[in-house]
């Protein structure tokens, strides 16, 4: 049976975030009305599939350009992220689609590239740069878990590894993110107290939510036992706890109200809101490896959205957010402020979490299940929340869907939250 959908009868809030005009001014510059007009994304596989990028890229653009009804020739700017490439990926991407002669940027924030390449896509349409743009994420990453690109200097996170490591013991073959999520975990566990089971079954949720997913790369049910039972990591999570890199790819085609207008596109979806920070001063003061893991970010980024959408939390009623690891999305519940702090227990027990509770959390599988193709992954939570406010979703459709929250992390770092909302 697919899962169980929820109906709710729109604020007053929610219908402003949905048939939002201008808002005036966004970090100092007058922004008029962007739209996601199409998305697309291809399938996620492992890093044995072996596909190359400008084939995934190629797929996913012109997806999103069918979606839309629009011709690669009508787009002004395109942004193109991806992490694990050399320079210039985005022009061998789109230049065999016929797009060269136009403006081509290359992105690279890590897992928050693909959020970056759409916030910058939105800015250039909204400031009148452009009337159309394109935000595409694409990745293939080498075979073996990622490592750095170059050896020959410190990594963009030694820092805060290094002061990870002043207060968290280093567990010898653990990857470094790994231990600072969990220790992130560990961290939130001495504050509120929370069983081993309860972060399990984020990933039980997380699978759930991927079987009516077909672009999903772990669709297979999972039980709390055995989530529990593979293999452990740095506690509380063990390997079913964490995302796995994958590959694939993923777009967003982006325009002005007048674009729109001019071809007819009436189904679209409007960027309400977007925040993007990078690391405070106190990001690696005290002893806090939820700090380093991003939770004031985040915090900062979802209250700055939620002020620039007019909007509270309550009126969200689909969140993609980003679940890296089973204590990455559950810190993020309160983060992004869904619940008040220290209640993450009971908001996932009561099942407020998933279909028929009071948000509907990653309902494509999120990174957990769906994959997480580094660049690709902020772009694929876009498709999927425009998917939902169109009422494109199939099973995993949220009923009545009206206004959207995504949140992105890229650690070294940057956060950016997007609010998304239903005209």
């Amino acid at each position: 049976m697919p899962p169980r959908a929820r109906a709710r009868t729109p604020s007053s809030r929610q219908r402003e975030a949905g048939n939002a005009c201008m808002r005036g001014f966004v970090n100092g510059v007058v922004m008029r009305n962007v739209n996601v007009i199409g998305v697309g994304m291809t399938k996620f596989t492992s890093l044995e599939a072996q596909r190359p990028y400008a084939e995934m890229a190629r797929e996913a653009a012109l997806d999103a350009l069918k979606a839309a009804g629009v011709s690669s020739g009508e787009i002004g700017h395109a942004y193109c992220g991806w992490v694990y490439a050399d320079s210039c990926a985005g022009q061998t991407a789109l230049y065999q689609m016929g797009m060269s002669g136009i403006s081509i940027f290359n992105v690279n924030n890590g897992c928050a590239t693909g959020s970056n390449a759409l916030y910058l896509a939105r800015q250039a349409v909204g400031t009148g740069a452009v009337e159309c743009a394109l935000a595409l994420g694409f990745e293939h990453i080498p075979l073996g878990a990622p490592e750095a690109a170059f050896n020959d200097h410190p990594a963009p996170m030694f820092k805060f590894f290094e002061k990870l490591w002043t207060f968290a013991p280093f567990a010898e073959g653990a990857a470094p993110a790994d231990q600072l999520f969990g220790s992130a975990g560990l961290e939130y566990r001495e504050k509120y107290g929370i069983k081993d089971e309860t972060f399990a079954k984020i990933s039980v949720k997380a699978r759930r939510h991927a079987k009516y997913n077909e672009r999903a790369l772990f669709r297979d049910p999972l039980t709390v036992e055995e989530v529990l039972a593979s293999p452990a990591q740095t506690p509380p999570l063990t390997r079913l706890q964490c995302c796995l890199p994958a590959c694939g790819a993923a777009a967003a085609l982006v325009c002005s109200d007048e674009f729109a207008a001019n071809h007819g596109i009436k189904n679209r979806v409007r960027i309400v809101a977007q925040s993007m920070l990078t690391d405070f001063p106190s990001t690696c003061k005290g002893n806090s490896p939820m700090r380093i893991a991003g939770y004031d970010l985040t915090k900062n980024a979802a209250k700055a959205a939620y002020e620039e959408a007019g909007i509270g939390p309550e009126d969200i009623d689909v969140v993609e957010l980003h679940d890296c690891f089973t204590s990455s999305e559950l810190i993020s519940y309160e983060a992004l402020g869904l619940i008040p702090e220290g209640t993450a227990e009971k908001f996932i027990e009561d099942g407020d979490n998933t279909y028929g509770g009071k948000y509907v959390i990653n309902p494509s599988g999120g990174l957990l299940s769906r994959g997480h193709p580094l660049g690709a992954t902020g772009l694929a939570q876009c498709a999927e929340l425009v998917w939902q406010l169109r009422g494109e979703a199939g099973f995993r459709q949220v009923e009545g869907a009206r206004v959207a929250l995504q949140h992105n992390i890229g650690l070294g770092s940057c956060v950016i939250v997007t609010i998304y909302g239903r005209n």
